[in-house]
């Protein structure tokens, strides 16, 4: 229980780490129904813009042994094979923006020598993206938000990464739809990045955009970019082309919910 509380007054974490951590403690709670859904909804109540936490947290309450569930979702997050498939298949030699530091992209953008990434400054991560992509010797460019507009009109493509993903949304990092929306006027393809426990059913996602919103979205290090945006998601099984239907990556667990969305 106190792992459980010190997770949940941690600030933001990385996804996997997320979902490792919440999964080792949660499986403590195996034979308690009612204390996993207790925890589980306090983990949400702190990290709710975390797409894979709710997969785990939903995969977890619906299973019938939720101690195996945790296990499986961590071999998962840690098996990943979205990085892979988005190095295969970004183009050769292509000019590629991203935004911060994007846990899943930045493995597949190592993988690659041909690349010129320019990085959009985002949450204070930027800078320490590039630094990281010189180190391991990969073309990167800093990019100050003024100049996001300036870098998507000489890019051949944007690639925008996915906290969680819903039938017609992506939640995304503050300036992720700017982004899009520049790179739609320009005709720069636009591809979004959803790794493991991202695509979520939706009345957990209605839940998820319930909780995101605030009275000053404009101050919000996450952001709603439309779907419509984007012309491909690259998944943990391959790149899927747009407008298909995105399958949810976990049950709807109803008892999840917050208490308005239960009445709905």
């Amino acid at each position: 229980m106190e792992r459980l509380r010190h997770l949940a007054r941690a600030g933001p974490l990385d996804h996997a780490v997320l979902v490792q951590e919440a999964a080792t403690a949660l499986a403590a709670l195996g034979d308690d129904r009612a204390g996993l859904l207790l925890s589980s909804r306090r983990l949400l109540e702190r990290h709710g813009a975390s797409g894979p936490l709710w997969w785990l947290c939903a995969r977890m309450l619906c299973s019938d042994d939720p101690r195996a569930e945790a296990s499986a979702c961590i071999e998962e997050i840690e098996a990943d094979e979205t990085p892979r498939h988005l190095a295969r298949e970004l183009p050769p030699d292509a000019t590629v923006v991203v935004l911060g530091w994007p846990e899943v992209t930045v493995p597949a953008l190592a993988r690659r020598g041909d690349l010129r990434i320019l990085v959009v400054e985002a949450l204070g991560e930027g800078v320490e993206l590039l630094r990281w992509l010189r180190q391991t010797r990969v073309d990167a460019v800093d990019v100050p938000q003024p100049g996001l507009a300036a870098a998507v009109g000489v890019a051949d493509l944007v690639v925008l990464e996915a906290a969680a993903v819903g039938p017609e949304d992506v939640l995304a990092v503050a300036g992720s739809t700017a982004s899009a929306a520049v790179a739609g006027h320009l005709g720069v393809p636009v591809w979004v990045v959803a790794g493991a426990g991202r695509v979520l059913p939706p009345p957990l996602w209605a839940d998820l955009v319930l909780r995101h919103g605030g009275p000053a979205p404009w101050l919000a290090a996450q952001e709603l970019a439309p779907l419509a945006l984007a012309g491909t998601v690259v998944r943990p099984d391959g790149p899927v082309r747009l407008p298909a239907v995105l399958p949810p990556d976990c049950p709807p667990a109803p008892e999840l919910l917050s208490a308005g969305l239960e009445r709905g």
